[in-house]
């Protein structure tokens, strides 16, 4: 049984930094695409970073140089470094996976999923 586990949310004060992982549990071969989204109270699921199996990333833009994506194959982790963080980045971060390349950040593309990460950031 495979699954996305994410881990390192929580709470923070503005002007602050958190790193979400996300194990991918089980997988018994490199995910070609694996991602992050969030999704604010009131507002639709959307992408925010991901990075391919060559270690190759993209943004949306609002987060280009705020966030850092990354992955490290020995332990199948995933990660995102969240830098500066102000009260509208609180949300559910949610760990995505497809078994495809990347391309962009359509919810349909991933077919994997993690239950989500909750980061509340305080003002």
């Amino acid at each position: 049984q495979v699954a996305l586990v994410e881990s390192g949310g929580g709470s923070v004060q503005a002007g602050g930094s958190l790193r979400l992982s996300c194990a991918a549990e089980g997988f018994t071969y490199a995910l070609p695409c694996m991602a992050w989204f969030r999704q604010s109270p009131g507002e639709e699921r959307e992408g925010v970073a991901s990075v391919d199996t060559w270690g190759t990333t993209a943004y949306k833009d609002p987060w280009k140089g705020q966030f850092t994506v990354s992955r490290d194959h020995t332990n199948n982790t995933l990660y995102l470094h969240l830098l500066t963080l102000n009260p509208g980045d609180s949300a559910v971060y949610y760990c995505a996976a497809a078994d495809r390349l990347c391309s962009g950040f359509s919810n349909d593309a991933f077919i994997y999923w993690g239950q989500g990460t909750q980061v509340t950031v305080a003002s």
